[in-house]
């Protein structure tokens, strides 16, 4: 049987704001940052430099650690904490419920009843839904991480109930577009505004009419490691940008040595676009084909480094398709911050054991 790709898992990196808020209440309330981050196994430094990124897995495994160390589901990042346990009792509620439209409600009510977090509001139109925080906790140096997780969770959450993922019209933030904002593209997969009256997102409004699907027994597994797993970031797929970073992913994963992504007119063919075409909508999105082949390369290189035993930096520089070891390492440098082994050493460490348990 052929060995499986070091690259086959490999999803779109986090930026290290991410992380810096994450960790922000637990700093305020004394914690130590470092065993954290090494519970993480995200190198202690690497928070420091905005270049550097980490793996979804990394950042989950960053987020449990404060739930624990904390003991609060808002991570210290509200102004009352939420005692462990309150989300899944949202979740029992919510399974109950005869379509999607109810269980938001039901949800929206529940959160109503807790003082300290984000006031959470469903508003229905003629066509469309908005899912928004009202409060969106801007007087807290955190609150708008807050804010920003409670929708990617109801997001998340709202899709696996009904066991189709919603398609998100568009998202919008009460607050001026951060030097980070292409990253909130990828996180909502739809148009994103900035500068708006409010924080939430627009979906049309069927679909709060979808059954919910699920029951007790799926609720059970999937609490064994929400709400944290439902901040992963998935491929969306439904911007160009999205399709071609599936399309270079993809073919990543599916190649041989030595390694050839696809250039920019053999993916707009795939796409039934012409290269011209292509190069305007990803334009339209902030972004280009080199960017998005130099993004695949980061996020794929990460994702290897963080596993044990995975391949040696030489091998790593073969696969990602560089002709050298110096232009991957220069690369990297770039991407992190740091060094390909350096990154390897602190993420692969075994995390210090935790007498408070998963």
């Amino acid at each position: 049987m052929a060995p499986k790709s070091p690259f086959a898992t490999a999803e779109p990196t986090i930026g290290t704001h991410f992380v810096r808020a994450a960790l922000g209440g637990a700093v305020r309330l004394g914690h130590d940052p470092v065993p954290l981050l090494q519970a993480a196994r995200i190198p202690p430094l690497l928070p420091g430099d905005d270049r550097a990124r980490v793996t979804p897995e990394q950042f989950t495994r960053l987020v449990r650690a404060v739930r624990r160390a904390t003991r609060d589901e808002f991570l210290a990042l509200g102004t009352a904490p939420s005692r462990p346990g309150t989300f899944a009792m949202m979740c029992h509620a919510c399974v109950g419920c005869p379509d999607l439209g109810a269980a938001v409600d039901r949800a929206t009510r529940f959160y109503g009843l807790f003082p300290g977090g984000p006031r959470l509001t469903l508003e229905r139109g003629a066509a469309e839904a908005v899912f928004a925080v009202r409060d969106d906790l801007g007087h807290l140096p955190e609150g708008r991480f807050l804010a920003e997780c409670a929708l990617v969770i109801w997001h998340r959450l709202a899709s696996w109930l009904i066991g189709r993922r919603i398609t998100l019209r568009w998202a919008e933030f009460a607050y001026p577009a951060p030097p980070y904002a292409a990253d909130y593209g990828r996180m909502f997969g739809c148009p994103v505004r900035f500068g708006a009256r409010r924080t939430g997102v627009g979906l049309a409004r069927h679909w709060l009419s979808a059954p919910v699907l699920r029951d007790e027994a799926g609720l059970a597994e999937l609490l064994r490691h929400a709400p944290a797993d439902l901040l992963h970031r998935r491929d969306y797929g439904t911007t160009v940008s999205e399709q071609v970073l599936g399309t270079l992913a993809g073919a990543l994963r599916a190649a041989h040595r030595p390694v050839r992504l696809p250039e920019a007119t053999e993916t707009a063919a795939r796409l039934a676009l012409s290269p011209a075409t292509l190069r305007r909508r990803l334009a339209a999105e902030g972004t280009s084909y080199r960017r998005l082949k130099d993004q695949v390369r980061r996020d794929a290189a990460l994702a290897a480094l963080t596993t044990p035993h995975d391949p040696t930096t030489t091998e790593l520089a073969a696969r990602l398709g560089f002709s050298e070891d110096t232009a991957f390492h220069r690369a990297f440098r770039r991407w992190t911050g740091t060094t390909p082994g350096a990154y390897r050493r602190g993420a692969t460490e075994e995390p210090p054991t935790s007498p408070s348990g998963a």
